[in-house]
Formats: structure tokens, C-alpha cells, sequence
């Protein structure tokens, strides 16, 4: 099948090379030339693990191509995707403005029948906005418009596309259904659903989903905050509550608090379409309010241990990105938190495996940047652990203590055993635990 992707950030990139990946011709477009010229290399512009692979692979097989010009793109693909941004704006709605743009200028393009299909994150409604755009020029029988969310996971996101645990596809004509369907059949060959609604619901279902796991985080962090005011210890009470199948076992590790791209974006846009509704969704409010405050609960540890004087204090942190295996700092708790700590009057130095550069565009010179782990800890009165990568959690213990000024850890991710820190001598903070002393 002949294929268009419109926009080639993390998810238009992730679609249009794993569709390619299933044998379909996929041309993506872009209105960033550099960008285009990269790709075109073979050079990702995220850091996505496997996704350099198949993307190299692809471009070889000539299955996928990369260009600026949107007409050539759409020229001959029976369906086209939307993976434009919808970023947040200052009330927390999803700005369609490119959405919308690239919905016009389709409407001059299309010349035969097409799928137009949203797979950007959009509010309830985008996909009829959409439909009225294109029927100011084209005849209804010309085009369909599709809501297909994605669900991918930063970091897993080509495993998540090739493999997915559902697909949920919003058509309105049973001959956009069938085409979709045909579409993902190879990703679902070992019975994983694909269900078929309404547009609006699709819609929905993707922000609901996204907001469910926020509450999910929201409240362990809840959890984990009292924990620690009843000397209990969230660790076993995450694995007493996980082991009940109504509520599962993922998503419920305290920490710092959700960022990333998705999370804070869609809780914030439901929340949004909730008001515009005249619903006081108070549930959604309150998972808002909790992450707002959970980002701040390290900085009350370090103000507590410190007795208030964080004022010339050296401090390293370990983890940039808001989670593993990506460089996306798009909402990370440590922006927030380094930002405190800079405020504070405190010195900081930070290593991350691969979030190093854009933290760098992020804080200039205003930060310390280490080539490694050990490097940052260098004199240092205190370590952050801000992201659990998996190469901290092996770490040299007592490299540790010779570089650090004083044996001081405040891990946000919980990433340490208790009995582990006691054992090799550090004073050791983490999230819904018993503090380890000296």
C-alpha cells in the first residue's frame, strides 16, 4: 500500500519506517529541509532504540523515501497521515493550527479517493473539523478522515508499533475500515484487537488512556508521600496492591512525578475539554495538582537535610531525560527541579547517557556537564537521581563515596535496595522509604 506520512517527529518518523517495515511504500514529508536531508542519511533526529536500524534498513529496500514537497508526497498514497505537532497552548488546549493548515492544503491537492487519518493527538472533534475542511473543496466521495491513535511508549515505541496490544481505529465508512484494517494486519497477526468506533470516541479513548496511567502515578506518588509519615514502605506496598489484576502491576513506581510529551499535554487538553463541557472533572484536577507538587518533594528532602542552606551547595544529578531509554527532556522533572536547586543559589553538574544536548540548548552554562557518571560526582555534597537508567544501578559503590564529597544520595526513582545503601555506607533518601543514615 502506498502511503504518506505529513510531519516526521517522534511519531510520524516511528509510523512511516515501521510501515515501511511490513513491505508498504511510505514517502514522509516535512517542512524542516535539514531535517529531511538527514533522514534521507539514514540519521535519526530522536534517540529511539532499534528505530536507526529499520529506519537504514528501509531507506536501502527503498521503502521509504523522505521529502519537502507535500503535493509529490500525497500524489499517490491512498492514505495519509497526520503526525503533526498539537503542542499545549498557555490553557492547556491542543493548538490544531498545523493540523488544520496541512487539512487545507489537502483539500487543493487530493484528486482521487484518500484516507485522511489523524494519528497526532487531537481533541474530541478534530476528525469532523478536518472532514469540514476538505469538503469545502472535495466532494464527500473523494476522502474519508480517520482517528488512529498511537500508544506508543517513548523507548519501546518500535516494539510498541510492530507489536501493538491494540489498535483502535475511528472511521466513519466502512471502506476507510476495511483499508485500515488491511493496513495493520500484519501487526496483528497473533490476535491483538484492533477495534473499530466512531471518531470522537477514538478521540477520547486516547486521552483517557493517558490520563488513567497519569492518576495511576499520581496516586502511588500520594502513596509514597504517606509512607513515609507511617514508616511503612511503598516498595511492598507496590507489590502488594500490583498483584491484584484489577489494578495491575505497571505504572504504579513512585518518583518525582510523570513528564515527557504525552502525559502532561493530554491531562491537561482532557481536562481542557472537560471545562468547555461544563464538567468539573475534579479527579483529572487533582492528578494535575499532585504531579505539580510532587516535582518539589526532592528539593523539601535536600532543604530538610541541608537545615535551608542550599546556597553554594555542589549537588550532581544522574538522569535528564523524563525516562530511559530516551533523550526527551519535554517536561522532565528535572528541569523543574534544577531549576529550584539553580534558584536556591546551588552548583550543579549533570550527566545523562544520551539527554546531555538538549539539556545543554535547555541551560547553556548555567549547569556543569560531566562525560560520565563518576564525573559528575567530583567534590560533590550530594547526588540526584533523577532518571533510573540501567547503568546507574550497578554503579561502582565505593568509586561512589571517593568522588562524592560526602556519601549523600536523594534517589527520586527508588532505585537502590534499602539494606544495599546501608551496607556500603551512604546516607540514603528516596520516595515512600525509610530514610538510611549514617
Amino acid at each position: 500500500m502506498k502511503i504518506a506520512v505529513i510531519g516526521t517527529g517522534y511519531v510520524g518518523l516511528v509510523t512511516g519506517t515501521c510501515f515501511a517495515e511490513t513491505g508498504n511504500q511510505v514517502i514522509c514529508v516535512d517542512v524542516n529541509e535539514e531535517k529531511i536531508e538527514a533522514l534521507k542519511k539514514g540519521i535519526t533526529p530522536i534517540y529511539e532504540p532499534g528505530l536507526e536500524v529499520l529506519l537504514t534498513r528501509n531507506i536501502r529496500e527503498e521503502r521509504i523515501s523522505f521529502t519537502n514537497d507535500l503535493e509529490a508526497a500525497v500524489q499517490d498514497a491512498l492514505v495519509i497521515f497526520l503526525a503533526l505537532p498539537t503542542p499545549s497552548g498557555e490553557d492547556g488546549s491542543a493548538d490544531l493550527k498545523y493540523v488544520l493548515q496541512v487539512a487545507a492544503q489537502l483539500g487543493d491537492l487530493i484528486t482521487s479517493y484518500r484516507v485522511v487519518v489523524n494519528k497526532s493527538t487531537v481533541p474530541v472533534g478534530t476528525a469532523e473539523k478536518v472532514a469540514a475542511i476538505l469538503s469545502e473543496k472535495l466532494p464527500a466521495e473523494l476522502f474519508d478522515v480517520v482517528s488512529n491513535p498511537e500508544f506508543l511508549r517513548e523507548g519501546v515505541a518500535v516494539d510498541d508499533f510492530l507489536k501493538p496490544e491494540r489498535v483502535v481505529v475511528g472511521a466513519g465508512s466502512e471502506r476507510a475500515a476495511k483499508i485500515m484494517e488491511e493496513l495493520y494486519n500484519p501487526f496483528v497477526r497473533q490476535g491483538n484487537p484492533v477495534y473499530f468506533m466512531d471518531t470522537r470516541s477514538a478521540e477520547m479513548t486516547k486521552y483517557a488512556a493517558n490520563s488513567f496511567l497519569a492518576m495511576k502515578i499520581s496516586f502511588m506518588n500520594e502513596i509514597a508521600n504517606l509512607c513515609e509519615r507511617t514508616g511503612a514502605n511503598v516498595d511492598w506496598v507496590r507489590i502488594g496492591i500490583g498483584s491484584d489484576q484489577r489494578i495491575g502491576k505497571r505504572f504504579l513506581f513512585p518518583g518525582i512525578g510523570y513528564g515527557g510529551s504525552c502525559f502532561p499535554k493530554d491531562v491537561l487538553a482532557l481536562n481542557l475539554t472537560a471545562k468547555e463541557h461544563a464538567y468539573d472533572f475534579k479527579l483529572l484536577q487533582s492528578v494535575l495538582e499532585v504531579n505539580r507538587l510532587q516535582k518539589g518533594r526532592i528539593i523539601e528532602k535536600l532543604r530538610a537535610y541541608f537545615r535551608n542552606e542550599l546556597n553554594g551547595k555542589l549537588l550532581a544529578v544522574w538522569g535528564l531525560a523524563f525516562k530511559p531509554e530516551t533523550d526527551d527532556i519535554r517536561d522532565a522533572p528535572s528541569i523543574d527541579i534544577i531549576e529550584a536547586l539553580l534558584a536556591e543559589g546551588a552548583t550543579v553538574k549533570v550527566y545523562d547517557p544520551v539527554a546531555m544536548d538538549n539539556i545543554h540548548r535547555k541551560f547553556g552554562d548555567q549547569l556543569g556537564y560531566s562525560a560520565n557518571q563518576y564525573e559528575a560526582l567530583q567534590d560533590a555534597d550530594a547526588l540526584l537521581i533523577l532518571t533510573e537508567w540501567s547503568e546507574f544501578r550497578n554503579p561502582d559503590f565505593e568509586k561512589m563515596k571517593m568522588q562524592l564529597k560526602t556519601p549523600v544520595v536523594f534517589d527520586g526513582r527508588n532505585v537502590y535496595a534499602l539494606e544495599k545503601m546501608k551496607e556500603q555506607g551512604f546516607y540514603y533518601e528516596s520516595m515512600g522509604r525509610n530514610t538510611v543514615p549514617f
